[in-house]
C-alpha cells in the first residue's frame, strides 16, 4: 500500500522574481516537513517537467534538481505533456510497490511566464500530432472543436461552459496559494475576447509558474493512494471516432474504479484536468459522474460547487465537489505541476485541512490529468486513513 506523507505547493502565478530553482526548494522542503522526515532518508527522485527543454534548454531535470535539493540519489526526469505530474506519480507508486525503492519525493515544476507567449504556445503543441502543428492548430483551436461538437451533439450553451469558470474561480478565490482571487461572473466571461469560437478568454487556464511535491512511501500511514491508472488514444483529434468523448479518461477511471473497489457515486471530492471549460465538462462525464450530455447543466446549477459560489444548489445536488483547489482554471497551470498540485489538494481535503475549501466528510477523492487533447490520461483515486490524527 502506498501513501502519501507529506504534500506542498508553492504559489501558483506569474513569478516573476522566482526562478525554477527556488520553486523546486520551496515544494520539496514544505513536502519533507510535512512528512516529518530527513532529506536523507529520500531514496530517489522523480521531476516531472514538459517545458525545460524547448523553452530553457535544459532537459537533464533530475541530476540539475537533486544537486539543487543536496539529494545524492537516482533522479529521474518525468514527461508526458500537461499529463507529467500525474505519470511521474504513477511510476512512482510503481517503483515503491515494486520494492526497488522505500521513499521517494516527487516534484513538478514549470516556468513559464519568463518566455514570449507565442513560444509557448508553440512549445506546448509539441504535445499534439504533426498534422495540427503543421496546420497551425492551438490548444485553445483543439478544444474549441471539442466544445462545438458537445454542444452541436447535446445542445451544451455558452451560459454553461462559462459557468465552469465562474464556479473555479469561487474556489480558487479561497485558496492561499492560487493564482487568481478574483470571483467572475457569466456575463464576465462571456463578454471576454473569442480566442478561439466558442471558448473565450476567460475561459482557458492561464500561463503560470510553479511547483507542487509530495513524499511517498508504502505505509497505512498518511493518506492512501487505493488505485493509480494510465491510459493513451491518439495524439490527434483527427483519428478519433467521437469528438464528445475522451476514451483515455473513460479507460483509465475503469481500470482505477476496479482496483480501488469503488464506484463514481462514492467519489466525495475530484481534482479534474479543467483546462479549458469544455475539458472539465467531458470530464464530469467520461469519469462516469454525469451521463452523457447531463454534466454541464449539472454544473451550472451548482451541484459541484462548494456552499456560497453564487450558484443556486439545486435539489438534487450530490455530495461532490469538483475542483476546490480552483482548477487549472482559477489556481493556475504550471503544466506539469498540475497532476501533483491536484494530489497535494486531495490530500488536505482528506486530511480535513482543507480550510475555507474543506468538503465536508470527504473520505474519497479522484484527480484526473490529462495531457494534450486527451492523448494521456491518469487517474488516482486515494482514501482517507482513519487510523491518524492530521494536524495542519
Amino acid at each position: 500500500m502506498v501513501s502519501i506523507i507529506g504534500a506542498s505547493t508553492t504559489k501558483f502565478g506569474e513569478l516573476w522574481g522566482t526562478s525554477p530553482r527556488q520553486l523546486a526548494r520551496e515544494a520539496v522542503e514544505g513536502a519533507l516537513a510535512d512528512a516529518g522526515i530527513d532529506q536523507k532518508k529520500v531514496d530517489a527522485l522523480f521531476v516531472a517537467n514538459m517545458l525545460a527543454g524547448p523553452l530553457a534548454g535544459q532537459q537533464h531535470l533530475g541530476p540539475f534538481f537533486a544537486e539543487e535539493l543536496g539529494l545524492h540519489v537516482p533522479a529521474f526526469t518525468i514527461e508526458g505533456a500537461c499529463a507529467s505530474g500525474g505519470l511521474a506519480v504513477h511510476a512512482a507508486v510503481n517503483a515503491i510497490t515494486s520494492g526497488q525503492y522505500e521513499i521517494m519525493v516527487v516534484l513538478g515544476v514549470e516556468k513559464m511566464t519568463d518566455h514570449k507567449p507565442e513560444d509557448v504556445a508553440t512549445a506546448l503543441m509539441g504535445a499534439g500530432s504533426d498534422e495540427e502543428r503543421l496546420s497551425g492548430a492551438t490548444f485553445p483551436g483543439l478544444y474549441a472543436l471539442l466544445a462545438r461538437s458537445h454542444m452541436e451533439k447535446f445542445g451544451t450553451t455558452q451560459e454553461e461552459l462559462a459557468s465552469i469558470a465562474v464556479k473555479n474561480h469561487f474556489h480558487a478565490s479561497l485558496n492561499t496559494n492560487a493564482q487568481f482571487h478574483n470571483t467572475l461572473t457569466v456575463e464576465d466571461v462571456m463578454k471576454s475576447s473569442k480566442v478561439a469560437d466558442p471558448i473565450t478568454l476567460l475561459e482557458c487556464s492561464p500561463i503560470s509558474d510553479g511547483a507542487a511535491a509530495v513524499v511517498l512511501t508504502k505505509s497505512r500511514k498518511g493518506v492512501r493512494i487505493v488505485a493509480s491508472e494510465v491510459a493513451t488514444d491518439t495524439l490527434g483529434l483527427a483519428q478519433r471516432k467521437s469528438l464528445t468523448q475522451l476514451l483515455a479518461t473513460q479507460e483509465a477511471a475503469s481500470h482505477a474504479y476496479k482496483k480501488a473497489g469503488v464506484g463514481p457515486n462514492d467519489i466525495d471530492v475530484a481534482e479534474v484536468h479543467d483546462c479549458f471549460t469544455i475539458a472539465e465538462i467531458l470530464a464530469m462525464e467520461d469519469l462516469g459522474f454525469y451521463k452523457k450530455g447531463k454534466a454541464a447543466r449539472a454544473i451550472a446549477r451548482g451541484e459541484t460547487s462548494l456552499p456560497d459560489s453564487g450558484n443556486p444548489r439545486d435539489s438534487r445536488n450530490r455530495r461532490l465537489v469538483v475542483n476546490p483547489s480552483g482548477g487549472l482554471k482559477g489556481c493556475g497551470h504550471p503544466v506539469a505541476a498540475t497532476g501533483i498540485k491536484q494530489m497535494v489538494e486531495l490530500v488536505h481535503q482528506l486530511r480535513g485541512t482543507a480550510g475555507k475549501r474543506q468538503v465536508a466528510g470527504a473520505r474519497v477523492g479522484l484527480a484526473q490529468n490529462v495531457g494534450g487533447s486527451g492523448a494521456t490520461a491518469v487517474v488516482h483515486i486515494l482514501k482517507k486513513n482513519y487510523d491518524l490524527r492530521f494536524t495542519n
